[in-house]
């Protein structure tokens, strides 16, 4: 198998795998950074998933080189010209979903923190037993 034909399943094994560890991480870690690490890890997932997606396999593994010369692959053969491959490269809205996703998750992330530091310092433990023990008391 080439590398072509393994890229995209590649990336949708990894998606899932950075998702199944941020759920483990949310369910059943006790840290409240380490849940915070997990709601990022789902996040990254999710935008490895519409990133690949949006991946169009058969026309972005070449070189620019290939596209002067004239592709000579049969998968290739309807692009003989540069501005035809830089036309079907990627579709832009996932690329537009995603960093307006990233956007939006890094402010997310950054107001986690602030939380988990004012939780600190009024619990002096970041395990959430002892947050919600402290709570329900």
């Amino acid at each position: 198998m080439s590398l072509e034909t393994l890229f995209q399943p590649m990336c949708f094994l990894t998606a899932a795998g950075l998702v199944v560890v941020g759920l483990y991480a949310v369910i059943f870690m006790d840290n409240l950074l380490k849940k915070i690490i997990g709601v990022t890890l789902i996040s990254d997932g999710v935008n490895l998933v519409l990133i690949t997606g949006g991946f169009n396999k058969i026309v972005a593994i070449i070189s620019p080189e290939q596209a002067e010369n004239g592709v000579t692959s049969v998968i290739y053969e309807g692009l003989k010209e540069y501005p035809e491959f830089a036309a079907q490269a990627a579709y832009p809205l996932p690329s537009a979903l995603v960093l307006t996703s990233i956007v939006i998750s890094v402010s997310i992330f950054a107001i986690m923190l602030a939380i988990a530091i004012k939780l600190y310092n009024h619990y002096n433990s970041m395990s959430c037993s002892v947050i919600f023990k402290e709570v329900d008391e």
